[in-house]
């Protein structure tokens, strides 16, 4: 299930010290910084060049939906200045990390419809080079998830430590249908478990019929059906209505609907939920719920 993600905020009468000057001067200087908000201190979130001795994976399908999903404004932007935050002004910044102070030009709404400015104001903090400095982003396009903070149109709240992403072509074409298929009124339901499973066996030898329902944020019916014949490989497939259909047939990775099952559905069939009071009818459930996760496979994530 997508959590919430923790928020972080640059109060814009702690920004007026930095905007008063230039800021790669008060960078230098050491000057007055911007102090961190009544929030969750801000954790990692990069764009740009890789640094010495870091692996910096590129996002999963499942770290865009993470990052998109329940995001009010999702922007292309173009950074026209940065002053780093001294360390006594950061607290709780990793070690190896530098806070950033940004500004930066609106390029386009790639999702949502709240105002914002055509500039912009927010906090990241950035991985350190093998020299100890920050990136140089001056002039870099970044894809950030944000939320507008009221009454200050010229600052944005991004929704996550890392949700400032290098804007590129692939990550463009990648994040478009993300953002549509979150947007459709027919998306599927955020599945938070599994409510009851039940399998039962067939009049033939090795056949079998499993189903397996699970719970929902807004309760919308789900279920899961495997059915087994004899000879033939096991067949499985997803009802996202209220009619169990035996012909239903499994999502396709990189969809929301793979991600509904993917990254949320447990690793094991809770034994709770598992109705068959018979031993042999338990077991198969058991196993026709594995066979499901192992069709499914991994919901890998490259952000912690």
């Amino acid at each position: 299930m997508h959590n919430a993600p923790r928020t972080f905020l640059l109060p814009l009468v702690a920004c007026l010290a930095l905007a008063s000057g230039p800021l790669a001067a008060q960078a230098r200087t050491g000057g007055p910084a911007p102090a961190v908000g009544d929030v969750p201190t801000p954790g990692a979130a990069y764009a740009g060049p890789t640094p010495a001795g870091a692996n910096y994976a590129g996002p999963t399908y499942a770290d865009l939906v993470d990052l998109a999903e329940g995001t009010p404004l999702v922007i292309r932007a173009r950074i026209k200045d940065q002053a780093r935050v001294s360390a006594e002004r950061a607290p709780g910044l990793a070690p190896g990390f530098a806070r950033l102070y940004i500004e930066a030009e609106t390029l386009a709404l790639l999702a949502g419809n709240m105002p914002f400015g055509e500039s912009l104001r927010y906090l990241v903090d950035v991985p350190l080079d093998a020299k100890g400095k920050p990136p140089k982003l001056r002039k870099q396009e970044v894809v950030l998830f944000a939320r507008p903070v009221p009454g200050r149109p010229r600052e944005v709240q991004l929704v996550d430590p890392r949700a400032q992403l290098a804007a590129t072509p692939e990550l463009e074409s990648r994040l478009r249908p993300v953002l549509a298929q979150l947007a459709s009124a027919d998306r599927p339901p955020v599945v938070t478990g599994v409510r009851d499973a039940l399998s039962i066996a067939g009049t033939l030898t090795g056949e079998s019929e499993t189903q397996l329902f699970l719970d929902t944020a807004d309760d919308g019916p789900v279920s899961v059906t495997v059915i087994r014949r004899p000879g033939m490989e096991p067949r499985w497939g997803v009802s996202w209505s209220e009619i169990v259909d035996q012909a239903a047939r499994p999502p396709q990775p990189g969809t929301l609907a793979w991600y509904r099952l993917a990254c949320a559905l447990p690793e094991r069939l809770p034994a709770e939920a598992n109705l068959a009071r018979d031993e042999e009818n338990r077991a198969r459930a058991a196993q026709d719920y594995a066979l499901v996760i192992a069709r499914l496979g991994p919901c890998e994530r490259n952000r912690s």
